[in-house]
């Protein structure tokens, strides 16, 4: 549920852009925005996004740049829920959790986020974890820690890129298994020596 001070074509723009920004990694251009509203200037979409800023659902540290902030600020319904950042694609590199890399933040059920925990999402890329219900561009729910046990899926950091892989340990080996309809997607075998930046908790289907 949006806040109440939102106008109906403002919950629209705000909508398209959420969805833009979770699906493909980019926010709307102002021809996209003028285009989804019927709208002849670019002053129109220009002045729904001034309203959303004014109103603290998105910040445009610059020119093109839109930021997406708390969903729904000030609404006593996240009090109930986490705002989890979403800090890319699985498989374009080291997730990197300073405020200027997050794309958005997504308001999270604390029946699935469960504080102290801290979590992040990622969005899947390719369809290497197929199996195990990962599909190309789900949202994954990561919880952040530095361990995990045998047979979880796993965001392992291997040579500064960050993959998703189920963790599987061997006498002098680290084997990270890879569960795909797809043959040609090998394990990928270490020694000791990676990073585990968190275990999958969640994988979510987005279509908004």
């Amino acid at each position: 549920m949006y806040n109440k001070d939102l106008t109906e074509k403002e919950a629209e723009v705000f909508r398209l852009i959420r969805r833009i920004v979770i699906q493909e990694g980019r926010p709307p251009s102002i021809r996209e925005i003028m285009k989804h509203m019927g709208y002849l200037s670019p002053r129109a979409a220009s002045y729904i996004l001034e309203r959303l800023e004014s109103k603290g659902f998105l910040n445009r540290p610059g020119r093109g740049q839109i930021q997406l902030c708390n969903e729904n600020p000030g609404s006593e319904s996240h009090a109930e829920t986490l705002s989890v950042p979403l800090v890319g694609t699985v498989t374009c590199g080291t997730p990197v959790f300073a405020s200027e890399n997050i794309e958005c933040s997504i308001p999270v059920s604390t029946t699935i986020t469960r504080p102290p925990y801290q979590y992040f999402f990622l969005r899947a890329s390719g369809d290497s974890m197929n199996l195990r219900g990962i599909e190309d561009r789900n949202l994954v729910l990561i919880r952040k820690q530095s361990s995990a046990e045998n047979g979880e899926m796993v965001v392992a950091l291997i040579d500064e890129e960050a993959t998703i892989k189920e963790l599987h340990r061997a006498d002098n080996a680290i084997i990270l298994k890879p569960r795909s309809s797809n043959k040609n997607h090998q394990p990928i075998i270490l020694n000791k020596e990676f990073i585990v930046l968190g275990v999958v908790q969640a994988v979510f289907d987005y279509d908004d």
